[in-house]
């Protein structure tokens, strides 16, 4: 899959350095995943989330680092594209203050 958005992830390593390998690690499976759907996601990351917005958008929600940090995304499985949208503590992401945004 193709990832939009490194600029996001770079970002969110410089400033929580704890985070770095688990996201480097993320990087290495997304670019060589073939996903299909959200079953295929979780195959890789069984705690990923597909989150239905008042928009009607779809934001895929990933654990980064168990409960410590959320990795948002819009999957797009046709044409092979993750394009993430932020990367946030787990606290900041439970005041739902994101939904908003998308």
């Amino acid at each position: 899959m193709i990832i939009l958005g490194n600029d996001v992830l770079n970002r969110f390593r410089k400033k929580h350095a704890d985070a770095r390998a688990w996201l480097d690690n993320w990087v290495r499976t997304v670019d060589v995943a073939g996903w299909q759907d959200l079953d295929d996601v979780r195959k890789a990351y069984p705690h990923a989330d597909g989150v239905k917005l008042k928009s009607g958008n779809v934001v895929t929600v990933f654990n980064c680092r168990g409960n410590e940090y959320r990795l948002l995304c819009y999957v797009t499985y046709v044409i092979q594209t993750v394009q993430v949208l932020e990367v946030m503590p787990h606290a900041e992401y439970s005041k739902n203050l994101w939904k908003a945004r998308y």
